[in-house]
């Protein structure tokens, strides 16, 4: 593995490796059974000074990191949302790796840009946006979000604070609900806006935000003398997958520019029964979904689509004459939109994920998660001593226990204990709940049925042997 020619066999055993590994990811708890430090521990205090055979390096590969990962790819793997990785993602990846190339100009690498601005093509048409949508690949819905609240910063400046600073510049407000990601609170403290200056809109019953308190909200502050710069709508949130009513809330924006955060549930959009859920996005500035999360472009791959990049562009781009592209000012150099100079080539997987699988493959397996995961919540709505607490938004529901959240936590830890299955909690409508999210790759319906057949088994244990478990 030293020299290019030592490349096909390594990389023919690698490739070995991973299929093995993933045959039996089954066997496998889903998560990784070590203590914190263990690993480090295992490791040795320096780096070596001589040149290491190959094969041990490879042993000790499989010898130490198997066993110390929590594995995403895992059939169950419920948590979180998922990080899927395909096998036609795998493989342009592993060609992105050989290529190396560094694609923060177009002049860096033609094909970086070009291929991604046809993915960008590609991705419009299958979520049904307009035409006019353009857009970019960033690494996660984080650094998205970020760049379109520095750009909404900018806009309510008259771009007067990438020059000027912000000391004593008015005070500026952004908008959102309680469902939100966490990502928009970071991108709100990073812009320099301030987490005291995230509003945080009242939402309905529906978990939607109240487009009345919207509006009511930018208009208190412009009387108080604030200046609102933008608002941030939901579509999945990570919680319980909440969805704000996007086109009833846009006329209450006063104008304001708008970013949709719908890193999870925007793949989901490329099943047209499902894009009633966020009606009125066409109508936001910006958009960001991560097809890393349920299309199989393995991570990183988030997509922003904005229906002019002008602006975000003016914000976060900047060309010293090492960096003009002397075939012309007007050629697309993706750095300027987004915050890292350097860029990945990130748009193969994604050419590669959607003529292996096509988009009839891959809405096949979203419609399946969907269907699974409204099969599972049926299934433990009627195991006693258990309540629905959210019900399924697209795959995403909750639960928890009758008793409380003392139970709940009990139970939650007994199930990933038990290792069959991956489970995560979060807090909703004031309790302790247990989340649960479909969308494995490879998962299939009795995988997902798994995790009733682990919490039925837990349930009558008693509420002793869960809290014991």
């Amino acid at each position: 593995m030293r020299t290019h020619d030592d490349l096909p066999a390594w990389s023919a055993r690698a490739a070995a490796w991973i299929r093995d590994y993933h045959a039996g990811l089954r066997d496998r708890p889903v998560r990784a059974r070590i203590r914190p430090g263990d690993l480090l521990a295992a490791l040795p205090p320096a780096a070596p000074d001589a040149p290491e055979d190959p094969d041990a390096i490879f042993a000790d590969f499989e010898r130490l990191i198997p066993g110390a990962l929590t594995h995403w790819q895992h059939p169950r793997f419920f948590a979180y949302f998922p990080a899927n990785a395909s096998p036609a993602s795998m493989l342009a990846e592993q060609l992105v790796a050989g290529i190396a190339a560094q694609g923060m100009l177009w002049q860096t690498s033609p094909a970086a840009t070009e291929l991604e601005q046809g993915m960008m093509i590609w991705l419009r048409g299958a979520l049904g946006l307009p035409d006019g949508m353009t857009g970019t690949i960033h690494d996660s819905a984080t650094t998205a979000t970020l760049s379109a609240v520095l750009t909404m910063r900018e806009r309510a400046l008259g771009f007067a604070g990438l020059t000027d600073g912000l000391s004593g510049a008015p005070l500026l407000r952004i908008y959102a609900s309680a469902h939100t990601h966490s990502s928009v609170d970071k991108a709100v403290r990073l812009a320099g806006i301030g987490q005291a200056n995230l509003i945080k809109i009242p939402t309905r019953a529906d978990l939607s935000m109240d487009p009345d308190a919207l509006g009511a909200a930018i208009a208190a502050d412009r009387a108080a003398g604030h200046v609102p710069a933008g608002v941030v709508f939901c579509a999945g949130g990570t919680g319980v997958g909440a969805f704000d009513a996007i086109g009833e809330c846009l006329p209450r924006c006063d104008g304001l520019p708008t970013h949709l955060d719908a890193a999870w549930a925007g793949s989901a959009m490329v099943c047209p029964e499902f894009r009633d859920l966020w009606d009125g996005a066409a109508g936001c500035e910006s958009i960001v979904l991560n097809p890393h999360k349920w299309m199989g472009a393995q991570f990183d791959c988030a997509v922003q689509f904005m229906r002019d990049p002008t602006d975000q562009v003016n914000t976060l781009g900047l060309r010293p004459d090492y960096l003009r592209t002397l075939e012309g000012e007007d050629v697309v150099n993706f750095n300027e939109w987004t915050v890292p100079l350097g860029r990945r080539f990130r748009a193969l997987k994604l050419w590669f994920v959607l003529r292996a699988y096509g988009l009839d493959g891959i809405r096949s397996r979203i419609r399946d998660h969907v269907d699974w995961a409204e099969a599972l919540c049926e299934r433990l709505r009627d195991v006693d001593g258990l309540v629905i607490a959210s019900e399924p938004r697209l795959a995403l529901f909750s639960f928890a226990c009758a008793e409380g959240d003392d139970a709940t936590e009990a139970l939650v830890q007994a199930i990933n204990a038990d290792g069959r299955v991956y489970l995560t909690q979060t807090r909703h409508d004031g309790r302790l709940v247990i989340r649960v999210s479909v969308g494995s790759w490879d998962c299939t319906r009795d995988d997902v049925m798994c995790v009733a057949e682990v919490v039925e088994n837990l349930m009558r244990a008693g509420a002793g042997a869960v809290a014991s478990g």
